[in-house]
Parts: structure tokens; sequence; C-alpha cells
């Protein structure tokens, strides 16, 4: 009997959503069934059911954003983003598709010709995160059925609902059924998914414990193509600037857009010692003022609940164990609501710790530290097994230099925020963030695989050198 599964919205803690967790090897079957049928599609139908899926959800668009709301939590400007990306993501698959995994021909000796095309896997299985549970899997769903592939995907156990309905867009707009596939359940069907012999690639976005269990378990099938991102432990380096205001806005924006649940949000600020107690001053005033309320509160909130109590006990668990270990407390942790998971953004000064754990906390807590030049700045950026995102605050153009050519991150910002990359640049990062295969606009890259070819209508060839002379004296008349 398959395992029932419930959703709750983490705002009111009501039941949203409830199924059943789905048989992977009935899925995988049909999948791989109706693989080949997809694939031989041409490249021009394919772009032109996906369009129809930008149509199907912006038809959908309100109901979307008010799901995607109930279900993570998060306010409905936040989650309106969400859908804007989704819809934003075929024309940019589109482009990177033609541009990275194109035909291209070359002439050849004796009239032939060189060509290099690009094949689908087969069957792909995406394992979707709930922080972002429609855009994030779409962009690995996107590229992937453009390619040619059929998709399982999968979405977290936290936010089905959201996962069910974008399938179903996939569908009215005329993907057919059995080349994308919902699979509901928990880590268990993930695992069996992710393991299954007829699926050819793992397309994953969450945590490194599990990302890099997955990497372990195909380390001795490098056959199957793997592409994981596995979030942050993100540094906003803080340096001489003239306008606090702007960098302290810059700081909340990274530390706390949508309630820290990014993989890109800034965990870490490392700040000039002689600015530190004006800016960390100043983000502290900015994030006191920072809206904690339900996806449909009036005034818009900044920030909703996390996910669910687990995650939010997790927080404050954090926040109490650096207090404890030399931490020195700057805005406290505090949950608002009894049995719900919303917490307020916390700050905490961290310096005068022996040892940082190096962790994701992802959630709304910013850990400060001070250090005396920008050398130490930089140390301590890259004092991390991490490498996603970073950014530098302030500064003059040769300390950024200084700071692009030495952090270790895939993605490096001045004066921007650590979060909020563009979908039309490659997405990912180096260390236990990833395995250099970043998404986004590089996508196109895992979702087919080249093969070069040198063809000629008839067959012509001779041996030129090396043989010996018949001998003629042997033959007869």
């Amino acid at each position: 009997m398959s395992a029932a599964l419930t959703s709750f919205e983490p705002a009111t803690g009501a039941l949203l959503w409830q199924g059943t967790a789905s048989d992977v090897e009935a899925e995988v079957a049909l999948a791989r069934a109706a693989w080949p049928k997809w694939a031989a599609q041409p490249i021009a139908y394919r772009i032109e059911t996906l369009r129809r899926f930008v149509n199907v959800v912006r038809a959908n668009e309100e109901a979307l954003v008010d799901l995607i709301a109930r279900e993570t939590g998060k306010p409905l400007w936040d989650a309106r983003t969400e859908v804007t990306a989704v819809m934003n993501k075929v024309d940019i698959s589109v482009a990177a598709f033609s541009e990275r995994t194109g035909q291209r021909r070359l002439e050849a000796a004796m009239g032939a010709r060189q060509s290099v095309r690009h094949k689908p896997h087969g069957v792909m299985a995406v394992l979707g995160p709930y922080n972002f549970p429609a855009h994030l899997p779409n962009g690995h769903i996107v590229p992937a059925l453009l390619a040619g592939n059929a998709v399982l995907f999968k979405p977290s156990e936290k936010t089905p609902a959201v996962g069910e309905m974008l399938v179903r867009c996939y569908h009215e707009a005329g993907v057919p059924e059995d080349a994308v596939r919902l699979v509901l359940g928990g880590p268990d069907e993930g695992k069996a998914l992710a393991a299954h012999p007829d699926v050819g690639g793992v397309l994953f976005t969450g945590s490194a414990q599990t990302g890099i269990a997955i990497n372990r378990q195909f380390a001795a099938n490098p056959g199957k193509i793997l592409a994981l991102e596995m979030g942050g432990n993100n540094p906003i380096v803080a340096w001489d600037t003239a306008d606090i205001a702007s960098a302290a806005t810059l700081i909340v924006q990274s530390a706390f857009l949508s309630s820290g649940q990014r993989c890109t949000a800034a965990s870490r600020l490392i700040v000039k010692e002689e600015l530190a107690d004006t800016l960390v001053g100043e983000v502290k005033r900015l994030a006191d003022r920072l809206i904690v309320d339900h996806p449909h509160a009036d005034p818009a909130p900044y920030m909703g609940p996390v996910i669910d109590n687990q995650a939010a006990d997790h927080l404050t668990e954090s926040f109490l164990y650096l207090m404890s270990n030399g931490g020195k407390p700057i805005k406290h942790m505090v949950r608002t609501t009894k049995g719900l998971p919303f917490v307020t953004p916390a700050i905490i000064d961290v310096t005068a710790m022996a040892e940082r754990p190096d962790v994701e906390l992802f959630g709304p807590l910013l850990q400060v530290v001070r250090v005396p030049d920008f050398e130490s700045a930089i140390r301590e950026a890259n004092n991390t097994r991490y490498g996603l995102s970073a950014a530098l605050i302030g500064g003059s153009p040769e300390q950024y230099n200084q700071f692009w050519a030495n952090i270790r991150a895939g993605i490096v910002n001045w004066n921007r925020p650590t979060n909020g990359a563009s979908s039309s640049a490659p997405f990912g990062g180096v260390g236990i963030s990833g395995n250099h295969r970043p998404s986004a606009y590089y996508a196109a890259d895992y979702c087919a695989y080249p093969v070069a070819s040198v063809e000629i209508e008839q067959p012509r060839a001779s041996i030129g050198i090396g043989l010996k002379d018949i001998d003629t004296s042997a033959m007869g008349d």
C-alpha cells in the first residue's frame, strides 16, 4: 500500500493537500516507454509545446502564486516573482539550447562532412527543493524536455501540491502525460528514483548532505549524468563606503529575503573593524522594521514563516549554540507565534568564537565577523567548504578585482546582494556547493551530450603506406 502524504500551510497549520506516494517502478516504466516518441519530435515542435506551457501558466498565474504562498509561507509578492521566473524560463532555455547545444557542421577532406550534434540522455530524474518549488525544478525540467528527454519530477515532500500543479500545466500545454511524470514521496522514493537503472540522469537541488550521498551512490556509475546544486554558507564582505543606508539594505536583502531560505542567502557578514559599529547598527535598525507575517497579510510582509516547525527549532537552537560558544547577540531570534514556524530575523557577532560552524543554516540568521584588513576579509570569506555566492559591498575597483580573483564562489557580485541570480547566466558553485555542472543558462550542457560525426555519402578509402608489395610470381595465369 502506498504511504499517505500530507502538506500543511506553514503560516496557519491548516491541511493544504493530501495524497499517496508513487510507485517508482511504474512511473519509470511509463517515462521510458514515452521517451522515444518525444525525442523523435522536431525541436520546433518541442519549443512550441513549451511556449504553450507559458500560456497555461499565465492563465493560471494567480492560482499558482496563491498555492506557492500557502505551501511555502512566502509572501504573495515573493511567490509572484517565482511564477514570473517560471514563465521566463522557456525563452531563456530556447536561446541556451541553440547557443550551447546547437548543431555545427564543418567541411572535411575528400568531400566528407564533420558534424557535432547533441542527443538526449533518455529519462531524467529531477529532485526539487521546497524553497522555490516551481522555479528551481522548472529550471531543470524545461531544458531537459527541450533536449528530448522524458522527465520524472519528484517535488520535495514538503511542497507536493505545487509540484502537482506544475506537472498539470505541462500536460495541459501538450507535453505527453508520460513524458513528464510526477513522482510523489519522501527520501525513499527519491533514492529509488535516482538509483533506477533506466534513469539516465539525476538533477538535484537541495542540501549538501543529500547531494553528497547521491554523488557517493554513483561513484562507480560514470554513465549516469549528475548535476548537483547544494547550497552555501555565503559571505557578504562590507568595506569602505559612504552610503551606509544602501550597504545595510543590500545586506538585509541578502540575509533575510525569503526568510533566509535561499541557497544564495548571506549567512556571514564580514566587515571592516572601523566600519562595523555604524554599519551593523544600521542593519539592525532596518531588520527591526521588517514585517514578519502570513503571506496574505496587509500590509504585505517582508518575510513569512520558515517551512515548518522543525526548521524553526533548528534555527533557534543554532542561535543558542552560537550565543553559548562566544557569540554576542545583536538581534535575538524570536518565535512569534506558538505552534507555528514564524521566526524573526536574527544577527549575532561571532568574531570571538574560536571555531565557527561551517554549515548552511537556511534561515534568517546573520553572523557578523569583524576583520582588520582586506586580506583577512578574503581569507574569512573563503573559510568554508561551500562556494556558491559571495558579494563585496563598497571598496574600490582594485579591491573588487582582488576580491573577484581570490574568492572561491560560482557567483561573485559587487554592490549587489548575494541572491537574485539571473537565469540568463550560469548558476552553480564550487566546493560542496555543486559538482561543476551549473544550472540556469548552462543547464543545456547536462541535458544532452555531444556526438561528433564524420560523414560521406559513398565509402571511399585507400591505404597508401605500410603494405607489402603484391607477389605477382605466385599468381596464376
